[in-house]
């Protein structure tokens, strides 16, 4: 039996009372906004680090959660010296700064039609993942992880008004959709960055959850992906741009990776490891597989390149990875965890029983709850069988 556990509050910070809601705010649509002291020193730079503590649980950002300060945000790819100030999102583009308006078309919302400070501005944790239902169940978990009001079920889908993503909010918790393969994250990762830089969101972990096909590793595997390398075994993502090729780095954060494996030491159940994630611009010839409508190569030449990819550190394929890590390698910490679903040393075609798939999907989901719930002071270990029962029902 769980422990009983009060909801993530504020620490030694100056509170003031307020609601939660069972279901997240309606979209506020705002009218010539009587600027307070905090969002005047936003939009000239003049914020200093208690200013941010403060606004934390201040009326403008209308919400009792706290910014919490984990480790400071310095990235590790030795491309990109880029820190940003006091841990702000950042967005590297000097047109932004000239645009009267900037409408997140795929979200469906805008500078000017939402609020996105009051909507976004506690954000400290973007989990994205292909499939909206996963997305929305994670959602529903961490709704129960976090001890939020209600029981999670009627949460509200933010990207209602379009058909391409889906996203819910969960107290410091994003969980946002991004279908299948490179454009559609890319999409997905410059609309959901630019919204954190104007939410004047801080220290943001994004993290990728999803499926793959593991190299020489038991089916149910979790992957903990140190470097996104491509189809020829480079840490690389090359991005055509205009009529040039731009390559850019694709290494994660080892110390969130180290700080994911020691999470996984709570789970005794499935097992998990650190590699390397192989990403692919297509799920059939380009990984190898013989079932496709098109295939130009034969069984020995598939197993002879996935071999070579084993012996170069590649433990995992999939569709996302790398432009995930180039583009997150800009904004802060960033982390790639994702299940296997088969051997594909063994086989092409997944064959296991459709309970087992949803159980194995659901694994790094929980990996993902102890790593919030630990980053927030939240943990207690009592819990995990509950989380099962949970993720289950």
């Amino acid at each position: 039996m769980a422990i009983s556990q009060p909801p993530y509050e504020p620490q030694g910070l100056p509170t003031e009372p307020a609601e939660r809601s069972q279901e997240p705010a309606p979209v506020p649509r705002w009218k010539a906004p009587s600027w307070t002291e905090p969002e005047i020193k936003d939009l000239l730079g003049l914020w200093q680090e208690e200013d941010v503590f403060h606004t934390a649980t201040s009326k403008w950002r209308n919400t009792s959660w706290p910014l919490a300060s984990p480790p400071e945000t310095t990235l590790h790819a030795p491309w990109s010296k880029f820190t940003p100030r006091n841990g702000f999102v950042h967005v590297k583009n000097p047109h932004l700064d000239s645009m009267d308006e900037d409408i997140l078309y795929h979200l469906n919302l805008g500078t000017k039609t939402h609020n996105l400070p009051v909507m976004f501005g506690d954000v400290k944790f973007v989990c994205v993942g292909g499939s909206p239902n996963r997305m929305k169940a994670f959602a529903q978990l961490m709704h129960k992880e976090l001890g939020l009001e209600g029981d999670g079920k009627d949460l509200k889908d933010i990207c209602a008004g379009t058909d391409r993503y889906s996203m819910y909010k969960v107290g410091p918790v994003l969980s946002v959709s991004h279908g299948m393969g490179i454009p559609s994250i890319s999409i997905m990762l410059h609309e959901i960055i630019k919204l954190l830089h104007h939410a004047k969101c801080r220290d943001v972990t994004m993290i990728r959850i999803g499926t793959s096909g593991g190299l020489g590793i038991e089916p149910g595997t979790i992957v903990i992906t140190d470097t996104a390398v491509d189809s020829f075994f480079k840490a690389r993502f090359e991005q055509v741009i205009l009529d040039n090729v731009v390559v850019r780095s694709t290494e994660l954060d080892m110390d969130l990776a180290e700080e994911l494996l020691n999470c996984s030491k709570e789970i005794q159940d499935f097992p998990t490891i650190i590699g390397h994630t192989m990403c692919t611009y297509d799920f059939y010839e380009g990984q190898g597989r013989l079932d496709g409508a098109l295939c130009s190569f034969s069984k020995e030449k598939k197993l002879e390149y996935l071999k070579r990819a084993y012996d170069a550190g590649v433990r995992n394929i999939e569709m996302e990875s790398t432009v995930f890590a180039a583009i997150c390698g800009l904004c802060g910490l960033k982390a790639v965890v994702c299940v296997t679903l088969l051997n594909r040393l063994e086989s092409d075609q997944i064959k296991a029983a459709h309970e087992v798939l949803v159980e194995f999907q659901q694994r790094p989901q929980r990996l993902i709850s102890i790593f919030i719930k630990k980053r927030l002071g939240l943990y207690n270990q009592m819990e995990l069988l509950d989380n099962a029962f949970f993720l289950n029902h």
